[in-house]
C-alpha cells in the first residue's frame, strides 16, 4: 500500500513513488501533451512555440529558445531566467526542481537529471525512486553531450566542456570538462581581453 502526498514526497527529495498518484500521473499526462505539441510544431510557429513553454515550464524569462526535439518528465518543475538558448534534443528530467539563470546557453542533447533510483535492488524493485534539485547559474554554457547528475549546482560563468558527467558541484569562473566532470582552470582576466579584441575586430570590420 502505497502513501499519500508522493509528489509532496518527490519536491522535498524523499523516496517516492509514481505509482497509482493521481497527481503525478495528471502532471505527466499535460507534460507529454505539450512536449508532444511542441516536437510537432514548425519554425514558422514561434509564437506557439512560446505559448507552450509557457504552459509547459514553471517559468521562463524573455527569449526561453528550444529547439526541437524536447524531452521532460514534468516540465512544470523547471524554473528558466531571460536569455535562455537548448540547442537539439535537450533532456530534462525534473522530478525536483531545475532552476537555471539568465543567460544560459545548452548544446546539442544535454541532459539535466534530477532523477535517482536506490543502490538496493530490493528497494529499487518497491518503484520508489527520488530527486534531487539541480541549479545552474547565471551565464552559464554547456557543451552538447553533456549528463548533469541529481543535486549538482553549476556556479555563474561556467563553462563545460563537452561530453562532460557532472557528479560533484562546479565553482563559478571555472572551465570543468570530463567524466566525472572536473575543473580545468580558471577563467581569467586573460580570457577577457582576448575575447574583448576579438569582439572589437568583428565590429570594425565590414568582411
Amino acid at each position: 500500500m502505497y502513501g499519500k502526498n508522493e509528489k509532496k514526497k518527490m519536491l522535498s527529495g524523499r523516496l517516492y513513488t509514481p505509482r497509482e498518484d493521481a497527481q503525478l500521473a495528471a502532471d505527466v499526462k499535460k507534460c507529454r501533451m505539450l512536449v508532444r505539441l511542441f516536437n510537432a510544431t514548425t519554425e514558422e510557429q514561434m509564437d506557439y512555440r512560446r505559448q507552450l513553454l509557457g504552459e509547459l515550464l514553471g517559468s521562463c524569462g524573455e527569449f526561453c529558445h528550444f529547439e526541437p526535439p524536447i524531452h521532460f518528465d514534468y516540465g512544470c518543475n523547471t524554473y528558466i531566467g531571460e536569455y535562455f538558448y537548448a540547442n537539439f534534443d535537450c533532456i530534462i528530467l525534473d522530478v525536483n526542481k531545475v532552476v537555471i539563470g539568465d543567460h544560459v546557453m545548452f548544446g546539442p542533447r544535454v541532459n539535466v537529471f534530477t532523477a535517482g533510483h536506490p543502490i538496493d535492488p530490493s528497494v529499487r524493485v518497491e518503484d520508489l525512486e527520488y530527486g534531487y534539485p539541480i541549479t545552474i547559474g547565471n551565464n552559464v554554457w554547456v557543451g552538447g553531450n553533456t549528463v548533469i547528475n541529481p543535486g549538482v549546482t553549476i556556479g555563474d560563468n561556467a563553462v563545460i566542456g563537452s561530453g562532460s558527467v557532472v557528479t560533484k558541484d562546479i565553482p563559478p569562473n571555472v572551465v570543468a570538462a570530463g567524466n566525472p566532470c572536473r575543473v580545468i582552470r580558471e577563467i581569467t582576466e586573460k580570457d577577457r581581453e582576448f575575447w574583448q579584441r576579438q569582439k572589437e575586430e568583428y565590429f570594425s570590420t565590414d568582411e
